[in-house]
């Protein structure tokens, strides 16, 4: 099924269903059909393919096919049965591949969506050309007992779900968290991300997502992609921002050398929405590295 949805003083972004057994997955797909395939994974949470992709995906479809599903439970995959847990993704992964890519997809993916491209380069090579890792989740670990803390909130959903909500209620208390967690710069288009944000929460609310309250076991992280980062042999390049407090940068540092000749920038200035503080700048990095040609 097609369809075509607009968002806040935004352009009309064409989309496409894939129905999975829990759910209609919705994906943006945008340029030339033979051109190269890029899929693009977002962030978790109160995030969604137009939130983080906003300004990356007109740009890489002047000569890209363009494919930006939102995940389920966020955006407008919904209604969703069940958790949508590492597994579930993965599966969902495959699917928009299958659907819209017949070959190796060059993959960039943001904090959840970041994990989910190297989970992908790792357990599939064979569908991934090159991959950007923006500030990827599926790195981290906690001291223990922060750990425990964060599973203990990831099963409650007074602590996960009602309070987070409550706490960010209202567009001051969204900018103030916004501004605080994820930038740690002027954002030209601020006003509206905040708009785009509170349109994902008043319909899909602010907890975090399935994945990421169940990344987290009781003792260790259930998703660790440490130990095979060394398995990734496509060419691949992370993104960080030096003031990130979501995802320390030290861990993606740490990610990029042990993935076999992969590149890291480090961005002065930036915090953990690279897409958004500095559209222009990193859909630069992302277009250069994924139209270089091959070492």
């Amino acid at each position: 099924m097609n369809e075509n949805t607009t968002g806040p003083r935004d352009r009309v972004f064409h989309r496409e269903r894939v129905s999975m057994p829990e759910g209609d997955l919705s994906v943006v797909v945008e340029g030339p059909e033979q051109a190269p395939p890029v899929l693009l994974l977002s962030g978790g949470g109160v995030d969604s393919a137009t939130l983080s992709w906003r300004h990356l995906i007109p740009d890489l479809a002047r000569d890209h096919r363009v494919i930006a599903p939102d995940w389920p439970k966020q955006g407008e995959s919904t209604p969703w049965e069940g958790i949508a847990d590492h597994a579930t993704l993965r599966r969902c992964v495959l699917a928009v591949l299958d659907r819209f890519a017949s070959g190796p997809a060059r993959v960039v993916g943001l904090s959840q969506g970041g994990a989910m491209t190297l989970d992908t380069a790792i357990e599939h090579p064979d569908r991934v050309e090159r991959l950007v890792a923006m500030c990827p989740a599926g790195i981290l670990e906690f001291p223990p007992v922060v750990h425990q803390a964060l599973w203990l909130m990831a099963r409650s959903t007074l602590l996960g779900s009602t309070l987070p909500g409550m706490m960010i209620s209202g567009r001051r208390k969204v900018e103030a968290f916004v501004r605080r967690s994820l930038f740690a710069g002027p954002v030209a288009d601020f006003d509206q991300v905040i708009d785009e944000v509170m349109a994902e929460m008043e319909v899909n609310g602010a907890s975090a997502s399935d994945w990421q309250n169940t990344s987290i076991g009781p003792w260790r992280m259930n998703v660790d992609l440490r130990p095979r980062l060394r398995e990734i042999t496509c060419p691949a390049l992370f993104l960080q921002g030096a003031k990130d407090v979501g995802v320390p940068p030290a861990r993606t540092i740490a990610a990029a050398k042990a993935v076999p000749h992969a590149r890291l920038e480090l961005l002065a200035g930036h915090g953990h929405w690279l897409g958004r503080q500095s559209p222009e700048r990193v859909g630069r990095l992302v277009r250069d590295f994924l139209t270089e040609p091959a070492p």
